[in-house]
C-alpha cells in the first residue's frame, strides 16, 4: 500500500491523504476519520522517511555520538534529550563507528537525511575537517567533548569541553608529587587523533617538566574498554616490574587496569597507585575507590543543548567554551615519599 492506494479506496486526492498524515488542520473531521478508517483497515504503515524529507521544519536536534555505550556519554544524553524535549524538540541519537577519516561525512549525511535543525556530536575527531566541509553544514553545530585543536572553520561551529592537555599534565603532576617516576598511561586508542593525544600530551610534559625520561614502553592501548586495558595491564606488568603508577584516560580503563594489578598479585596503592579520568560513579564505588579527574559532565550537557537551542532559535553566534576540570582524590594513589 501507499499513499495514492490510500487516496484511491478513500475516494479523495494524494494532497488530502497527506494533510491527513501530517495532522493538518484544514481536513473536514468527517473526511478525516474516513482516511484513517481506511488506513488502519488497510495496515497502512506511513514512510516517515519521506515525509521528513518534505518537512521544512522538522523540529529534530540530532545527537551523534562516538561510543554510545560510554557510561560518560550516557549520563550526557540524559540530560541532553531531557531538555530537548522540554523545548518542543525531538531527539534523534545515531552512533558513529566510523574510522576518523569517515566522521565529517557521516555527520554531513546524518544532517541531510534526517533534517536536522541542529546536532550535538558527542565524542569524535573532527581535526582535520576543513571550512569546505563547514559550508555544507548548514544548520547549528555544536562539538561537545571534541578535539578542536584544528584552527579551521571555527567561525562555523561552537564547542564546549575541558583543557584536555591541562587536565592531564595536572593528574600526572600529582603522581610526580607523590614521588612517582614510573608512572605507565594508558591510551584510548593507538591511532586517536582527538583526547587521547591531547591528554598524552599533557602526561609528556609533566614528565619532562620534572626531567623525567618517557619511556615508550610504558604508554599502552586500552581500547576505551575495561577489558581491553585489563589485558593491557597484565602484559605490562610480566615485563616491567619498576611500575609505580598508572594513569588511565578514561575510569572504565582505570577499574580494569586495577583489576589487572590486583590478579597480578600486586595491591592497589600500597604496589602501585592508580588515577582515572571522568569522574564517573563506578569510580568511587570501586574497592579501593579511584582517584579521578572529574569532568562536568552535566554541566557541559546543558550548556552545550542550550547553546544549540539558543542558536537555532535566536542565531547566536558560535561560542568556544571550556570548563573546569577537578582533581577528586580518593584512596588509589599512595605517596611515596612518606
Amino acid at each position: 500500500m501507499n499513499i495514492k492506494d490510500i487516496a484511491k479506496l478513500a475516494q479523495v486526492g494524494v494532497s488530502t491523504v497527506s494533510r491527513v498524515l501530517n495532522n493538518h488542520p484544514d481536513v473536514k473531521e468527517s473526511t478525516r476519520q474516513k482516511i484513517l478508517e481506511v488506513i488502519k483497515e488497510s495496515n497502512y504503515i506511513p514512510n516517515n522517511s519521506a515525509r521528513i524529507l518534505k518537512q521544512q521544519n522538522t523540529k529534530n536536534i540530532g545527537v551523534l555520538v562516538k561510543g554510545v555505550f560510554n557510561p560518560f556519554f550516557s549520563q550526557m544524553i540524559n540530560v541532553i534529550g531531557n531538555i530537548i524535549n522540554q523545548n518542543g524538540y525531538t531527539m534523534i541519537l545515531h552512533q558513529n563507528d566510523y574510522k576518523n577519516d569517515q566522521e565529517v561525512e557521516t555527520l554531513i549525511a546524518f544532517i541531510k537525511e534526517k533534517k536536522l535543525q541542529g546536532i550535538i556530536c558527542l565524542g569524535g575527531n573532527f581535526a582535520d575537517i576543513t571550512d569546505d566541509c563547514f559550508r555544507e553544514i548548514n544548520v547549528p553545530i555544536v562539538l561537545t567533548s571534541v578535539n578542536t585543536v584544528s584552527k579551521q572553520g571555527k567561525e562555523y561551529y561552537s564547542s564546549v569541553g575541558i583543557d584536555n592537555v591541562k587536565s592531564s599534565y595536572d593528574a600526572t603532576s600529582y603522581l610526580i608529587e607523590k614521588g612517582h617516576k614510573k608512572i605507565a598511561l594508558i591510551l584510548g586508542e593507538a591511532d586517536d587523533i582527538g583526547v587521547s593525544i591531547l591528554r598524552m600530551q599533557g602526561y609528556r610534559e609533566a614528565l619532562e617538566k620534572s626531567k623525567i625520561r618517557i619511556d615508550d614502553e610504558l604508554i599502552i592501548v586500552g581500547g576505551y574498554s575495561s577489558r581491553g586495558a585489563y589485558n593491557e595491564t597484565l602484559e605490562l606488568l610480566k615485563i616491567r616490574k619498576d611500575i609505580t603508577a598508572f594513569f588511565a584516560l578514561s575510569d572504565i580503563m582505570a577499574i580494569g587496569a586495577a583489576k589487572a594489578i590486583l590478579d597480578s598479585g600486586l595491591k592497589v596503592p600500597e604496589d602501585i597507585s592508580i588515577i582515572g579520568f571522568d569522574g564517573m560513579d563506578e569510580s568511587e564505588y570501586y574497592n579501593p575507590s579511584i582517584t579521578t579527574v572529574k569532568q562536568p559532565d552535566k554541566l557541559m550537557a546543558t550548556m552545550s543543548i542550550n547553546l544549540l537551542i539558543s542558536q537555532i532559535n535566536e542565531r547566536k553566534e558560535n561560542q568556544h567554551i571550556l570548563l573546569e576540570t577537578n582533581l577528586i582524590e580518593r584512596d588509589s594513589c599512595f605517596n611515596l615519599l612518606k
